[in-house]
């Protein structure tokens, strides 16, 4: 298990067809094709990206939260050609009760494919054996039902709806509220 201070590189995680690694400057691009996409920002809790500035400014976010030690996020790398098609993460790290929420979202033309299966994965894997986490959330909106099954198959457990758990885009939001333990 890391130690909240030990965690001082970031994680480079490998599956058959992904790498996982920190996103930098040069991926802001890809990052904005990604979130710039109504499709994919729906149910991500924020309106999509309008310029690339925003992807970068994101990407600064995404470094804070590393540094000050509240959780981390991968871009997901295909191996084949090196391009990012989207992001993992953890981020709401609880630390001293050794829980933390997952974040995910791919470009579109990437889903149905296995790839959110194969990055979820290794992400979880990373967070039981690595961070010490017992306890793995995700929030979703009732209307996301392929995020839903997604986390189904990777032995999430309903626990139930938030009523106006959020504000996004403009008004107050329900979330499901599922979550993964390390021994059910």
């Amino acid at each position: 298990m890391v130690e909240n201070s030990e965690l001082r590189q970031f994680p480079v995680l490998e599956t058959e067809r992904l790498r996982l690694r920190q996103l930098g400057p040069l991926d802001a691009a890809a990052l904005f094709r990604i979130l710039s996409s109504e499709e994919v920002t729906r149910y991500y809790g924020r309106f999509p990206l309008i310029e690339q500035l925003e992807a970068e400014e994101m990407i600064e976010r995404f470094r804070l939260l590393f540094e000050e030690q509240r959780g981390f996020r991968w871009g997901i790398e295909l191996k084949e050609n090196a391009q990012v098609i989207g992001t993992v993460g953890f981020h709401a790290w609880a630390y001293s009760h050794n829980r933390a929420e997952i974040g995910y979202e791919l470009n579109e033309s990437y889903h149905g494919k296995g790839y959110a299966h194969e990055a979820l994965t290794a992400a979880i894997s990373y967070g039981y054996q690595d961070m010490g986490l017992n306890r793995i959330e995700a929030l979703v909106y009732p209307q996301n039902e392929a995020s839903e099954r997604l986390l189904l198959r990777l032995g999430f457990q309903l626990e139930g709806l938030l009523k106006q758990y959020a504000f996004f885009r403009d008004t107050y939001v329900d979330l499901n509220m599922f979550a993964l333990l390390r021994e059910p």
